[in-house]
């Protein structure tokens, strides 16, 4: 039997431009400008000033290293990567991916670090981001919730394959040094769920890419890591889900039984990169359709906030308790909050939207300047956990006070959209970038046309503040 790093390897060794679809080429470009948007923004996050100042501190002087985006110092691949990624995470503008894991913080400053090293075209970076999405997802998509429920933190246990892969791809790495490097990924993978629980910050993905990078330097020197570290009786999935026949703990669908072979089941053919979705608002992803869905029924149906008496929101089950019902953090059935996702829910039925600037590290402290109604009506929203609904995909109910409810099912793919109405979305942020306006309509006219780009590296370029 060939082994699941191995069919991997094989696949990603053999992937080219070619053979992307048209929508994986618009999603990686999407999602490419998200992501820079989001670093340009959590470069001026005091999280973000850490890692850049810890990188330039620790590493600059570096001759052959890659640039921490928007300061512009050169510092080692691994740094750079973490530093990047680090901005990434605090911007806020991330995307996801079945809840709980966000691929683009880890594999976008990956990528960008093999681009730059390998001075590699648009055409071999977005080959590559396609690869990293498409390897990090399969081998994440049945197993996250189970991954959550033993401690671990999905997002970079599984994010340090998605830069590992990408760079590896970028770099023209042989198919046993995919391999490899693969494996390395299983060595070095980490996250744990109990720092934030304690009053603590978690280290992710940041730290997930920088070992990533090490992995991909590993193999490329020789290193043969092993050729069934992923299925293996001592394996990552032994390791990091109990066993290795595909038993679930938890499952966003309520199936408890998967199979490993589903991993490589359609490679190449059934993108499941495409079910990577925008997170526009800088919140929790489950929330984000709270407000875009109840907007719309509010507009189609010209209901006023003076018109509902209450509203009920049934949602699937793992997204009231975070990050795990096996570890909860917060309750999301439970008594309203700023921040929570009844307060969403108020904020759609109230302004038609959220403001795209606004930060993810939010609380009641910051709910002062939030109008009073917003904070009134989100008593009367009452959210219904389901292990029937989709992700992210609630049924929104309004009762108004003349006796009539009003109702929208999401599908959960709101916030799949193309290049176009991402660029569209994201240029609501160009208030808050430390960069001129004509300079981010640079970045979205480089990404949208990255096919035809002799160098991918000019977008690290362009996060840095001319002159």
């Amino acid at each position: 039997m060939v082994s699941l790093s191995r069919q991997l390897a094989q696949w990603v060794v053999g992937l080219r431009y070619d053979d992307l679809a048209p929508a994986v080429v618009d999603r990686a470009k999407g999602i490419t400008l998200h992501s820079l948007a989001s670093v340009l923004l959590g470069s001026q996050t005091a999280s973000g000033h850490q890692a850049v100042q810890l990188m330039t501190t620790e590493e600059s002087g570096v001759s052959h290293g890659a640039t921490v985006m928007v300061d512009g110092t050169t510092v080692t691949k691994g740094g750079a990567a973490f530093a990047n990624a680090e901005m990434a995470m605090s911007g806020g503008k991330l995307d996801s991916f079945r809840m709980l894991t966000h691929p683009g913080t880890s594999i976008l400053p990956g990528a960008f670090v093999a681009a730059e090293t390998a001075g590699a075209s648009g055409r071999e970076f977005l080959t590559g981001v396609a690869a990293g999405y498409e390897v990090m997802e399969r081998l994440a998509s049945d197993f996250i919730p189970t991954v959550m429920a033993l401690g671990f933190h999905a997002g970079p246990v599984f994010g340090i394959f998605g830069p590992a892969v990408a760079a590896a791809k970028i770099l023209n790495l042989t198919e046993d040094q995919v391999n490899n490097t693969i494996a390395l990924c299983v060595h070095l993978a980490a996250g744990n769920l109990e720092g934030p629980r304690s009053g603590g910050r978690a280290l992710r993905e940041g730290a997930a890419v920088r070992n990533a990078m090490l992995a991909v330097a590993l193999a490329q020197m020789g290193h043969v890591a092993g050729e069934t570290c992923l299925e293996g009786d001592a394996g990552f999935y032994h390791a990091y889900t109990g066993n290795n026949q595909g038993r679930l703990t938890y499952s966003f669908v309520g199936d408890t039984q998967t199979s490993l072979d589903k991993i490589t089941t359609g490679l190449g053919q059934d993108w499941m990169f495409l079910a990577t979705l925008y997170r526009i608002y800088s919140t929790a992803g489950y929330n984000i359709a709270h407000v875009d869905v109840t907007a719309q029924l509010c507009t189609e149906h010209n209901i006023r906030y003076e018109d509902v008496e209450r509203v009920e929101v049934v949602v699937n089950w793992l997204e009231t308790q975070y990050p795990s019902p096996a570890f909860p953090s917060r309750r999301e059935d439970g008594e309203a909050r700023a921040g929570g996702t009844k307060y969403y829910t108020a904020y759609g039925v109230c302004q038609r939207g959220f403001p795209v600037l606004r930060s993810q590290q939010m609380g009641a402290a910051d709910s002062a300047g939030d109008p009073p109604e917003v904070l009134e009506l989100m008593h009367r929203v009452t959210i219904i956990p389901s292990h029937e609904m989709t992700l992210f995909g609630p049924r929104i109910t309004i009762y108004t006070k003349d006796g009539k409810s009003y109702t929208k099912q999401a599908t959960g793919r709101e916030f799949m959209w193309d290049f176009d109405e991402e660029s569209r979305r994201i240029r609501d942020v160009i208030p808050g970038l430390p960069i001129p306006a004509a300079q981010f309509e640079d970045i979205i006219a480089t990404c949208l046309n990255l096919d035809r780009q002799d160098r991918a590296d000019d977008l690290i370029q362009l996060t840095i503040k001319q002159g």
